[in-house]
């Protein structure tokens, strides 16, 4: 016997293929322990595809996840939109953890947020990217006060950064030589300023160091710039006193990041869903 809340939802779904000329739909509903959700009813997708989603954690990265979390809608403009958005943000993400951890085997200094990261790790043990992941999830904490979102990009940023992080110290080790040690920091440099325009120019979400700065530039009437080098001169501070590398790398860094990430930029933004439908 169908349970009336089925045939409900299945209704609900064969009126949205019908009014909207969609391809398919999905209805998730919540678990009873409210940590997770189920996928209850499909049309228009083979389930075999879904079988991976059938179950899918409340507090993960995927759309419906946040969908759930924030109360927003995640909008799409279309399946190359789809297709190009999600695989960039995670590809730009991955990027960015192994250009700290180059960053890290060079040797020269590291970014201020890094050197603070590194100086947790030697005080406190654990590993520089669990740190990155720590600090993430407590910087975004500092989120609720200034009554910041977070997006898909935001989450996934806490979680996949630190991770590829330390994935990459440990297949890689680091060079010998003063010039083989420019040449890893610069390229490092360089792979996070590609990096940085990937996972922003897939507008899904700022990292949460960035969305703290533009919250507080929000709430204070500050400007961004003044905030962002308070911040960061503070957590470099910090990172210095435990113990954390300040070189050439950490000035290299600060020269050059701003004008690679403007630079990457425009090549990796994906296009507002009213520009992708004007040039159609």
């Amino acid at each position: 016997m169908v349970h009336a809340r089925d045939r409900l939802l299945a209704e609900a779904v064969r009126r949205v293929l019908g009014s909207t000329g969609a391809y398919g739909v999905m209805v998730y509903l919540r678990s009873r322990d409210g940590r997770s959700l189920v996928l209850r009813t499909i049309a228009g997708v083979p389930l075999s595809i879904m079988s991976p989603f059938r179950r899918v954690a409340a507090a993960g990265p995927l759309p419906v996840a946040v969908c759930f979390r924030t109360g927003r809608a995640i909008e799409l403009a279309d399946t190359e939109d789809t297709m190009r958005r999600f695989p960039q943000l995670a590809v730009g993400l991955t990027l960015y953890g192994v250009s700290m951890a180059l960053m890290l085997r060079a040797g020269l200094g590291l970014d201020p947020w890094d050197v603070f990261h590194q100086g947790l790790q030697r005080v406190f043990g654990l590993t520089v990217g669990a740190w990155v992941t720590i600090c993430g999830v407590l910087v975004l904490l500092l989120w609720i006060p200034l009554r910041q979102r977070p997006g898909l990009g935001t989450v996934a940023n806490v979680l996949v950064i630190g991770t590829a992080m330390d994935l990459t110290l440990r297949l890689i080790g680091g060079p010998e030589g003063l010039p083989a040690r420019i040449a890893l920091a610069a390229a490092a440099i360089a792979l996070n300023g590609l990096a940085s325009g990937l996972y922003i120019g897939a507008r899904l979400g700022p990292g949460p160091r960035d969305g703290l700065m533009t919250g507080l530039h929000r709430r204070t009437g500050r400007s961004l710039r003044l905030i962002r080098t308070g911040i960061e001169v503070a957590v470099l501070a910090a990172g210095i006193l435990l113990g954390g590398t300040v070189g050439v790398g950490t000035v290299a860094y600060a020269l050059a990041i701003g004008p690679l990430v403007q630079f990457f930029l425009p090549w990796c933004t994906v296009p507002e869903p009213a520009q992708t439908a004007r040039k159609g």
